[in-house]
């Protein structure tokens, strides 16, 4: 949900840019699909992804960003001790806007708790666009 909410935040920047945004999981199925409700929630926000498919972190993938999000402490955790390499590109994404805190997963739960999740995704990637593009080193 969270890239797909970013790169749409992306493509309503009048200056545009190249980013590269991708998502993996660091305990997830791959080639598990998207979830439902996940989908029901993006397209209401008017996206569509219809070839999302999971994938699971490697290092590889990880050494090719200059950040990397992750939505829970105990994912940063995990990443940072299975790739030092990296670690001082991983960031929650809450700290983004000065917090510290999980993003909460609302698989298995309500349509509400997916809408509620969304919410908090877009106000963090909006109030932290700005150190986002920092980090990036796509904003001097």
């Amino acid at each position: 949900m969270a890239v797909a909410l970013f790169r749409k935040k992306l493509a309503s920047l009048p200056e545009g840019g190249e980013w590269r945004v991708e998502s993996a999981g660091t305990w997830g199925l791959d080639g598990s699909e998207m979830a439902q409700d996940v989908q029901t929630v993006l397209e209401e926000k008017g996206i569509e992804i219809a070839d999302h498919s999971a994938r699971t972190v490697d290092r590889e993938m990880l050494s090719s960003f200059d950040l990397i999000l992750t939505m829970e402490k105990g994912q940063k955790e995990a990443l940072r001790m299975e790739f030092p390499e990296v670690s001082k590109r991983i960031c929650l994404v809450s700290e983004m806007i000065g917090e510290c805190f999980d993003i909460h997963d609302p698989i298995g739960e309500p349509l509400d708790e997916f809408r509620k999740t969304a919410r908090i995704l877009s106000m963090i990637l909006d109030q932290g666009f700005n150190r986002i593009e920092k980090l990036t080193g796509t904003r001097k």
